[in-house]
């Protein structure tokens, strides 16, 4: 579904993305970890079309990502950030259906992809008419994955998309999107900081660093036999108890 094939991305000259060759199948989920600025999140603006490679090229689908191809690479893919990426100016549900009514939905049937979403993502109805500033962090991030799932995409880009909630909230929306992986089998291509969020919610999980992918492979297999000392030092680092 996804492929990155000698993939380079440089900003200036910080090399962000060094020769990388990546893949996920279809209605797999494939979690990147690593340190800040390891090149995670400019993998996911690559597959979207945000930022283009510098050498190498990306494939959804089959389909390489370029500039007559890009917003239909999009249009098959949802993407959810940090604090849900809500306009602030417009309600949940405005939020929500903004791409469907670009592109001519009916409200009868906004309306009915608006109810099965909120179902989905656990989402009481009546905070639908809310505005982002009026919805807890947990509430916005729910948001946000409705707005992704809205047009019913193939593909799921997530990038910390818990990284601002509280332990609690965190653990729920970490149960409930599990649960909408399995349900819907959708591709996924996450990225975390987080190790065990990393595990919990990935196929596979892939350790980054430099621009680099380390190691790859389920997670256990990167706790039990780290293949390189950086790898060893993360799993330690995320995995030591508190003093």
């Amino acid at each position: 579904m996804i492929s990155l094939e000698g993939v380079t991305k440089r900003f200036g000259d910080q090399l962000a993305v060094a020769p990388t060759t990546l893949a996920v199948r279809p209605q797999t989920a494939l979690a990147l970890v690593g340190p800040s600025g390891c090149g995670k999140s400019t993998v996911l603006r690559l597959v979207l079309g945000l930022v283009a490679p510098d050498a190498g090229r990306v494939l959804v689908g089959g389909v390489p990502v370029g500039p007559t191809t890009v917003i239909a690479v999009r249009r098959r893919s949802g993407y959810v950030i940090q604090d849900g990426g809500l306009f602030p100016h417009l309600r949940a549900d405005d939020n929500v259906a903004l791409l469907a009514r670009r592109l001519g939905w009916s409200a009868a049937r906004i309306g009915a992809r608006l109810e099965e979403l909120a179902s989905l993502v656990r989402l009481e109805r009546r905070l639908l008419r809310s505005y982002p500033a009026e919805l807890s962090g947990g509430q916005r991030q729910r948001v946000g994955i409705m707005r992704a799932l809205m047009l019913d995409p193939q593909l799921l880009l997530l990038d910390e998309p818990m990284g601002a909630l509280d332990p609690i909230v965190r653990a729920r929306l970490q149960h409930d999107l599990k649960r909408i992986f399995s349900e819907l089998g959708k591709t996924v291509l996450l990225v975390t900081h987080s190790l065990d969020e990393a595990g919990y919610l990935g196929d596979e999980v892939a350790l980054m660093r430099a621009g680099r992918v380390l190691q790859r492979g389920p997670f256990e297999e990167l706790v039990r036999s780290p293949a390189d000392p950086f790898v060893r030092e993360f799993v330690e680092a995320q995995r030591a108890p508190c003093a």
